[in-house]
């Protein structure tokens, strides 16, 4: 088994190009897995070039997966600096269609399933409200620590929420121009100052509303049934995304299959996962990604 690695280059603009790392086993063709980072990070989140990672896991398993980094983040130039304009709308609107668009033209057909950490579950649910003719294509999701906004009253929720992400990285990013995260070691990877402010403000308690054009994103899922998908959680990520969190966010998510299963040793697991090593622990794929490909595996044959 020879799992490959390869990066595909994307021009979007004159200024930006995009990048997407192919993942795969040697001479198979399976369906597609497009995977988005959530903030403050990239793909790297699901991969190292070792072939750890969810998306070498499910290389083996025979998928071909597509991990992307967003405009500025990763291996995406030029990366992020004072000067970069763009936020979360133009994530929405340019880089995850022209990243869903290339998949397509290299596989012959769309990504059948849709991986998300975080941030990008909601990135990845405003695209399904913005171009609802991705669902018809996507047979499951899985969202790994994924919610909107934050409802839970842990301690550390003050902390990394009100003290950190509404009140220092305001003040960082206009000090900066831009959030300089991975410097201040608040995550993997920078964030621009607008998409700092856009996901500031849908993390609060707001309607899910779109601050470049008005775009109601709540409004346009209310009825619509967005593909299976099953919501991990971890029992240690008290700040970030506890089980109301993603509660919130599922009840704001249409009217599709949504489960939410919670990893922790109470539950049986190998370890208490928090919102980082659910995704980068050795005993994940005894867990978490076991259950991803049983999920998968459920719903294999919900596109044709």
């Amino acid at each position: 088994m020879t799992i490959k690695q390869e990066s595909i280059f994307i021009k979007l603009t004159g200024a930006q190009t995009l990048h997407l790392r192919r993942i795969y086993k040697a001479d198979t063709n399976g369906p597609a897995v497009f995977f988005m980072h959530g903030a403050v990070e990239n793909g790297k989140i699901f991969y190292t070039h070792s072939n750890k990672g969810l998306a070498p896991f499910l290389a083996e398993h025979g998928y071909v997966c597509y991990v992307a980094d967003l405009r500025g983040r990763g291996d995406s130039k030029p990366v992020i600096s004072k000067y970069a304009n763009y936020g979360q709308t133009e994530a929405i609107l340019e880089d995850i269609p022209a990243f869903l668009a290339k998949i397509t033209e290299l596989e012959g057909q769309a990504a059948k399933y849709w991986v998300a950490h975080s941030w990008g579950g909601v990135l990845m649910n405003s695209v399904f409200a913005r171009f609802p003719h991705y669902i018809e294509s996507v047979s499951a999701c899985a969202y790994f620590g994924s919610k909107r906004s934050l409802y839970n009253h842990h301690p550390s929720k003050y902390l990394q929420g009100n003290v950190i992400w509404y009140g220092l990285a305001p003040i960082m990013a206009k000090k900066y121009g831009f959030l300089p995260a991975k410097k201040l070691k608040w995550g993997s990877d920078d964030e621009t100052r607008k998409s700092h402010y856009q996901s500031m403000q849908w993390a609060k308690r707001k309607p899910w509303i779109d601050s470049d054009d008005g775009f109601d994103y709540g409004k346009a899922l209310q009825d619509k049934q967005l593909p299976p998908t099953l919501h991990i959680a971890g029992v240690k990520d008290k700040a970030l995304c506890q089980p109301i969190d993603i509660a919130k966010f599922i009840a704001e998510s249409g009217v599709g299959t949504q489960t939410m299963k919670v990893y922790g040793r109470k539950y049986g697991h190998h370890l208490d996962y928090d919102h980082i090593n659910m995704l980068t622990h050795p005993s994940a794929r005894h867990d978490q990604f076991t259950d991803l490909l049983d999920w998968f595996a459920t719903y294999s044959t919900a596109v044709a």
